[in-house]
Protein backbone atom coordinates (compact mmCIF):
# COMPACT_ATOMS: atom_id res chain seq x y z
CA UNK A 1 0.00 0.00 0.00
CA UNK A 2 1.16 3.21 -0.52
CA UNK A 3 0.42 4.89 3.08
CA UNK A 4 2.85 1.82 4.08
CA UNK A 5 5.92 2.59 1.41
CA UNK A 6 5.80 5.87 2.52
CA UNK A 7 5.74 4.91 6.34
CA UNK A 8 8.88 2.93 5.84
CA UNK A 9 10.55 5.86 3.42
CA UNK A 10 9.92 8.52 6.88
CA UNK A 11 11.19 5.77 9.21
CA UNK A 12 14.10 7.37 10.87
CA UNK A 13 17.12 5.36 10.21
CA UNK A 14 15.81 3.91 6.95
CA UNK A 15 17.57 5.57 4.26
CA UNK A 16 17.18 5.00 0.30
CA UNK A 17 19.41 2.49 0.20
CA UNK A 18 17.99 0.43 3.46
CA UNK A 19 14.55 1.15 1.75
CA UNK A 20 15.22 -0.46 -1.18
CA UNK A 21 17.44 -3.31 0.70
CA UNK A 22 13.85 -3.49 2.89
CA UNK A 23 11.75 -4.14 0.02
CA UNK A 24 13.70 -6.65 -1.51
CA UNK A 25 14.16 -8.96 1.08
CA UNK A 26 10.35 -8.68 2.64
CA UNK A 27 8.53 -8.40 -0.72
CA UNK A 28 6.62 -4.69 0.34
CA UNK A 29 6.05 -2.20 2.58
CA UNK A 30 3.78 -3.51 5.57
CA UNK A 31 5.74 -6.91 5.72
CA UNK A 32 9.35 -4.85 6.17
CA UNK A 33 7.14 -2.37 9.12
CA UNK A 34 5.74 -5.42 10.59
CA UNK A 35 9.86 -7.48 10.90
CA UNK A 36 11.35 -3.94 12.23
CA UNK A 37 10.22 -4.28 16.03
CA UNK A 38 12.01 -7.76 15.58
CA UNK A 39 15.22 -6.40 13.73
CA UNK A 40 15.37 -3.16 16.81
CA UNK A 41 14.76 -6.01 19.56
CA UNK A 42 17.60 -8.21 17.96
CA UNK A 43 19.94 -5.57 18.07
CA UNK A 44 19.22 -4.12 21.31
CA UNK A 45 17.26 -0.78 20.60
CA UNK A 46 13.87 -1.37 20.24
CA UNK A 47 13.36 1.89 22.52
CA UNK A 48 14.85 3.78 19.61
CA UNK A 49 12.14 2.79 17.08
CA UNK A 50 9.84 4.85 16.02
CA UNK A 51 7.89 4.12 13.08
CA UNK A 52 4.93 7.00 11.63
CA UNK A 53 1.55 6.00 12.14
CA UNK A 54 -0.85 5.16 9.24
CA UNK A 55 -2.91 8.25 10.15
CA UNK A 56 0.66 10.79 10.31
CA UNK A 57 1.00 9.76 6.71
CA UNK A 58 -1.96 9.49 5.63
CA UNK A 59 -2.07 13.61 6.86
CA UNK A 60 1.40 14.31 4.80
CA UNK A 61 -0.46 12.84 1.78
CA UNK A 62 -3.75 14.90 1.99
CA UNK A 63 -1.46 17.94 3.06
CA UNK A 64 0.27 17.91 -0.50
CA UNK A 65 -2.42 16.68 -2.44
CA UNK A 66 -4.25 19.91 -1.03
CA UNK A 67 -0.85 21.71 -1.57
CA UNK A 68 -1.50 20.42 -5.13
CA UNK A 69 1.27 18.08 -5.12
CA UNK A 70 1.87 14.20 -5.77
CA UNK A 71 3.98 11.84 -3.67
CA UNK A 72 6.22 9.62 -6.38
CA UNK A 73 7.41 6.57 -5.36
CA UNK A 74 10.34 4.97 -6.51
CA UNK A 75 8.54 1.85 -7.80
CA UNK A 76 5.95 4.58 -9.66
CA UNK A 77 5.90 4.28 -13.95
CA UNK A 78 6.13 8.27 -13.81
CA UNK A 79 8.84 8.22 -11.52
CA UNK A 80 11.77 9.10 -13.57
CA UNK A 81 14.17 6.32 -14.55
CA UNK A 82 17.48 8.61 -14.90
CA UNK A 83 17.27 9.05 -11.16
CA UNK A 84 16.22 5.76 -10.57
CA UNK A 85 19.53 4.73 -11.52
CA UNK A 86 21.36 5.91 -8.29
CA UNK A 87 21.71 3.41 -5.74
CA UNK A 88 20.47 6.10 -3.36
CA UNK A 89 17.83 7.16 -5.25
CA UNK A 90 14.85 8.90 -3.11
CA UNK A 91 12.47 6.71 -2.04
CA UNK A 92 9.78 9.03 -2.48
CA UNK A 93 9.47 12.66 -3.21
CA UNK A 94 6.83 15.41 -2.87
CA UNK A 95 6.39 16.55 -6.64
CA UNK A 96 4.25 19.89 -7.39
CA UNK A 97 3.69 20.86 -10.88
CA UNK A 98 4.14 18.50 -14.02
CA UNK A 99 5.49 15.61 -13.44
CA UNK A 100 6.94 14.56 -16.92
CA UNK A 101 8.83 17.54 -16.56
CA UNK A 102 11.26 14.98 -13.98
CA UNK A 103 11.59 12.22 -17.46
CA UNK A 104 12.24 14.80 -19.65
CA UNK A 105 15.87 15.75 -21.42
CA UNK A 106 17.38 17.87 -18.55
CA UNK A 107 21.09 19.38 -18.04
CA UNK A 108 21.32 21.04 -14.75
CA UNK A 109 23.00 24.41 -13.91
CA UNK A 110 24.19 25.41 -10.49
CA UNK A 111 26.82 27.92 -9.17
CA UNK A 112 27.83 30.36 -6.41
CA UNK A 113 25.26 31.41 -3.84
CA UNK A 114 26.83 35.29 -3.52
CA UNK A 115 27.26 35.08 -8.09
CA UNK A 116 28.57 38.17 -9.49
CA UNK A 117 25.92 40.24 -11.66
CA UNK A 118 27.65 39.25 -14.55
CA UNK A 119 27.31 35.37 -13.25
CA UNK A 120 23.92 35.67 -13.06
CA UNK A 121 23.35 36.94 -16.46
CA UNK A 122 25.58 34.09 -18.02
CA UNK A 123 23.30 31.85 -16.70
CA UNK A 124 20.48 33.30 -17.08
CA UNK A 125 20.93 33.60 -20.95
CA UNK A 126 22.52 30.03 -20.68
CA UNK A 127 19.90 28.62 -18.90
CA UNK A 128 17.05 30.32 -21.41
CA UNK A 129 19.15 29.11 -24.24
CA UNK A 130 18.83 25.48 -23.17
CA UNK A 131 15.07 25.41 -22.31
CA UNK A 132 14.88 26.80 -25.84
CA UNK A 133 16.61 24.13 -27.46
CA UNK A 134 14.76 21.48 -25.83
CA UNK A 135 15.93 20.87 -22.66
CA UNK A 136 14.84 21.05 -19.38
CA UNK A 137 16.92 23.03 -16.81
CA UNK A 138 17.09 21.63 -13.28
CA UNK A 139 18.99 23.64 -10.05
CA UNK A 140 18.63 23.86 -6.70
CA UNK A 141 16.53 27.14 -6.25
CA UNK A 142 18.93 28.94 -3.82
CA UNK A 143 20.08 32.25 -4.29
CA UNK A 144 22.31 33.63 -7.03
CA UNK A 145 23.58 31.33 -10.12
CA UNK A 146 20.62 28.80 -8.89
CA UNK A 147 17.67 31.42 -8.76
CA UNK A 148 18.94 32.68 -12.65
CA UNK A 149 18.80 29.53 -13.65
CA UNK A 150 15.34 29.08 -13.01
CA UNK A 151 14.49 32.45 -14.14
CA UNK A 152 15.89 32.27 -17.56
CA UNK A 153 14.57 28.56 -18.23
CA UNK A 154 11.19 29.92 -17.28
CA UNK A 155 11.64 32.38 -20.36
CA UNK A 156 12.00 29.79 -22.97
CA UNK A 157 10.20 26.14 -21.49
CA UNK A 158 10.54 24.55 -18.70
CA UNK A 159 12.71 24.11 -15.02
CA UNK A 160 12.36 21.79 -12.39
CA UNK A 161 13.48 22.65 -8.81
CA UNK A 162 14.99 20.30 -6.32
CA UNK A 163 14.44 21.55 -2.40
CA UNK A 164 16.44 20.63 0.41
CA UNK A 165 13.17 21.32 2.81
CA UNK A 166 9.68 21.07 2.49
CA UNK A 167 7.75 22.70 -0.06
CA UNK A 168 6.02 24.48 2.40
CA UNK A 169 9.02 25.84 3.92
CA UNK A 170 10.41 28.38 0.62
CA UNK A 171 14.75 28.49 0.87
CA UNK A 172 15.37 30.97 0.94
CA UNK A 173 12.33 33.10 1.64
CA UNK A 174 13.29 35.37 -1.27
CA UNK A 175 12.68 32.96 -3.71
CA UNK A 176 9.07 31.73 -2.94
CA UNK A 177 7.21 33.60 -5.56
CA UNK A 178 9.90 32.11 -7.58
CA UNK A 179 9.19 28.66 -6.73
CA UNK A 180 5.52 29.10 -7.03
CA UNK A 181 6.48 30.33 -10.78
CA UNK A 182 8.67 26.86 -11.14
CA UNK A 183 5.65 25.37 -9.89
CA UNK A 184 3.06 26.16 -12.21
CA UNK A 185 5.80 26.45 -15.33
CA UNK A 186 7.72 23.43 -14.73
CA UNK A 187 8.09 21.09 -11.39
CA UNK A 188 9.21 21.28 -7.47
CA UNK A 189 11.05 18.52 -5.79
CA UNK A 190 11.01 17.95 -2.55
CA UNK A 191 12.61 14.92 -0.61
CA UNK A 192 11.68 16.33 2.46
CA UNK A 193 8.64 16.02 4.56
CA UNK A 194 6.33 18.79 4.92
CA UNK A 195 7.18 21.43 7.49
CA UNK A 196 11.11 20.79 7.41
CA UNK A 197 13.11 23.68 7.51
CA UNK A 198 15.99 23.26 5.56
CA UNK A 199 19.39 22.43 7.67
CA UNK A 200 23.29 21.96 5.93
CA UNK A 201 23.05 17.91 5.81
CA UNK A 202 19.71 18.31 3.31
CA UNK A 203 21.70 19.84 0.93
CA UNK A 204 24.41 17.08 -0.50
CA UNK A 205 20.54 15.09 -0.95
CA UNK A 206 19.41 17.52 -2.42
CA UNK A 207 22.15 17.98 -5.10
CA UNK A 208 22.51 13.91 -5.83
CA UNK A 209 18.71 14.85 -7.30
CA UNK A 210 19.92 17.56 -9.22
CA UNK A 211 22.77 15.58 -10.34
CA UNK A 212 20.62 12.57 -10.80
CA UNK A 213 17.95 13.96 -12.90
CA UNK A 214 20.50 15.39 -15.50
CA UNK A 215 22.46 14.14 -18.49
CA UNK A 216 25.04 16.68 -17.93
CA UNK A 217 25.69 19.48 -15.00
CA UNK A 218 27.05 22.84 -16.07
CA UNK A 219 28.68 24.86 -12.72
CA UNK A 220 28.50 28.80 -13.10
CA UNK A 221 30.98 30.44 -10.55
CA UNK A 222 31.90 27.90 -7.77
CA UNK A 223 34.61 28.42 -4.62
CA UNK A 224 36.85 25.41 -4.36
CA UNK A 225 34.57 24.60 -0.91
CA UNK A 226 31.24 24.56 -2.62
CA UNK A 227 27.90 23.10 -3.00
CA UNK A 228 28.05 22.91 -6.40
CA UNK A 229 31.33 20.58 -6.33
CA UNK A 230 29.37 18.65 -4.35
CA UNK A 231 26.67 18.23 -7.34
CA UNK A 232 29.68 18.05 -10.13
CA UNK A 233 31.33 15.15 -8.15
CA UNK A 234 27.84 13.26 -7.75
CA UNK A 235 27.63 13.79 -11.64
CA UNK A 236 30.64 11.93 -12.46
CA UNK A 237 29.83 9.14 -10.08
CA UNK A 238 26.69 8.71 -11.66
CA UNK A 239 27.97 8.87 -15.72
CA UNK A 240 26.81 12.19 -16.32
CA UNK A 241 28.42 15.08 -17.97
CA UNK A 242 30.03 18.02 -16.17
CA UNK A 243 30.62 21.57 -17.38
CA UNK A 244 32.39 24.87 -16.32
CA UNK A 245 32.39 28.34 -17.26
CA UNK A 246 35.75 29.61 -16.63
CA UNK A 247 36.20 33.00 -14.74
CA UNK A 248 38.99 35.40 -13.57
CA UNK A 249 41.62 33.38 -11.29
CA UNK A 250 41.82 36.51 -8.97
CA UNK A 251 38.33 36.28 -7.46
CA UNK A 252 37.97 33.20 -5.68
CA UNK A 253 33.93 32.35 -6.90
CA UNK A 254 35.38 30.81 -9.93
CA UNK A 255 38.70 28.65 -7.94
CA UNK A 256 36.47 25.65 -7.62
CA UNK A 257 34.94 25.78 -11.29
CA UNK A 258 38.17 26.73 -12.99
CA UNK A 259 39.65 23.21 -11.05
CA UNK A 260 36.94 21.48 -12.88
CA UNK A 261 38.18 22.70 -16.38
CA UNK A 262 41.19 21.73 -14.66
CA UNK A 263 40.34 18.36 -13.84
CA UNK A 264 38.59 17.52 -17.61
CA UNK A 265 35.60 19.40 -17.31
CA UNK A 266 33.93 21.04 -20.85
CA UNK A 267 35.04 24.08 -21.17
CA UNK A 268 31.60 26.13 -21.55
CA UNK A 269 30.97 29.64 -22.92
CA UNK A 270 27.80 29.32 -25.03
CA UNK A 271 24.67 26.57 -24.95
CA UNK A 272 26.55 25.12 -28.03
CA UNK A 273 29.07 23.62 -26.16
CA UNK A 274 26.97 21.90 -23.55
CA UNK A 275 24.52 20.96 -26.61
CA UNK A 276 27.52 19.39 -28.82
CA UNK A 277 28.58 17.35 -25.50
CA UNK A 278 25.36 16.11 -24.57
CA UNK A 279 24.48 14.83 -28.00
CA UNK A 280 25.69 11.27 -26.74
CA UNK A 281 24.43 11.54 -23.88
CA UNK A 282 20.66 11.93 -25.50
CA UNK A 283 21.70 8.97 -27.33
CA UNK A 284 22.50 7.26 -24.05
CA UNK A 285 19.60 8.01 -22.20
CA UNK A 286 18.08 4.89 -22.90
CA UNK A 287 20.49 3.01 -21.31
CA UNK A 288 19.20 4.51 -18.09
CA UNK A 289 16.24 2.41 -17.88
CA UNK A 290 16.24 0.80 -14.37
CA UNK A 291 14.68 -2.57 -13.77
CA UNK A 292 12.76 -1.61 -11.30
CA UNK A 293 10.58 -4.68 -12.06
CA UNK A 294 13.52 -5.49 -9.67
CA UNK A 295 12.05 -4.59 -6.73
CA UNK A 296 9.58 -6.94 -6.92
CA UNK A 297 11.11 -9.54 -7.96
CA UNK A 298 11.26 -13.05 -4.98
CA UNK A 299 13.66 -11.61 -2.57
CA UNK A 300 17.07 -12.71 -2.55
CA UNK A 301 18.07 -15.33 0.15
CA UNK A 302 19.97 -12.91 3.35
CA UNK A 303 20.62 -14.17 6.86
CA UNK A 304 18.30 -11.99 9.02
CA UNK A 305 19.76 -11.22 12.24
CA UNK A 306 17.74 -13.66 14.03
CA UNK A 307 19.58 -16.50 12.16
CA UNK A 308 23.00 -15.49 13.98
CA UNK A 309 24.24 -16.77 16.76
CA UNK A 310 24.81 -14.40 20.05
CA UNK A 311 28.84 -14.55 18.96
CA UNK A 312 28.52 -14.15 15.49
CA UNK A 313 26.30 -10.96 16.21
CA UNK A 314 28.77 -9.70 18.93
CA UNK A 315 31.27 -10.45 16.03
CA UNK A 316 29.06 -8.21 13.97
CA UNK A 317 29.03 -5.05 16.06
CA UNK A 318 32.74 -5.48 16.60
CA UNK A 319 33.10 -4.91 12.81
CA UNK A 320 30.72 -2.21 12.35
CA UNK A 321 32.51 -0.54 15.34
CA UNK A 322 35.65 -0.35 13.78
CA UNK A 323 33.84 1.38 10.54
CA UNK A 324 32.59 4.38 12.54
CA UNK A 325 34.61 7.54 13.22
CA UNK A 326 34.71 10.82 15.63
CA UNK A 327 31.21 11.99 12.81
CA UNK A 328 28.20 10.59 12.52
CA UNK A 329 27.64 7.70 10.25
CA UNK A 330 24.49 6.84 7.75
CA UNK A 331 23.38 3.30 8.23
CA UNK A 332 23.26 3.27 4.77
CA UNK A 333 27.01 4.06 4.07
CA UNK A 334 28.12 1.06 6.50
CA UNK A 335 25.92 -1.30 4.95
CA UNK A 336 27.65 -0.26 1.54
CA UNK A 337 30.95 -0.71 3.35
CA UNK A 338 30.78 -4.39 5.46
CA UNK A 339 30.15 -7.55 4.52
CA UNK A 340 26.76 -8.08 6.01
CA UNK A 341 23.15 -8.25 4.93
CA UNK A 342 20.98 -4.76 5.48
CA UNK A 343 18.85 -6.61 8.07
CA UNK A 344 22.25 -7.56 10.47
CA UNK A 345 23.25 -3.93 10.01
CA UNK A 346 20.24 -2.22 11.20
CA UNK A 347 19.22 -4.25 13.38
CA UNK A 348 22.74 -3.54 15.49
CA UNK A 349 22.64 0.24 14.81
CA UNK A 350 18.98 0.13 15.53
CA UNK A 351 16.64 -0.85 13.08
Amino acid sequence: MTIDRLRLARTEGVGPVAYRRLLRRFGDAATALDALPGMARSGGRSGQLTIPSASSAQREMDQTQRLGGRMLFLDDPDYPAILAMLDDAPPVMAVFGDVAALSARSVALVGSRNATANGQRFAEDLAADLAGSGFVVVSGLARGVDAAAHIGALRAGQTVACIAGGFDVPYPAQNAALQARIADGGAVVAEAPLGTAPQARHFPRRNRIIAGLSLGVVVVEAALRSGSLITARLALENNREVFAVPGSPQDPRNRGSNDLLRQGAHLTESAADVLEHLRDGIARASLFGPDLAGMREPPPTLESAADLSAVDMARARAELVDLLGPTPTAVDDLIRRCQFSSATVMSICWI
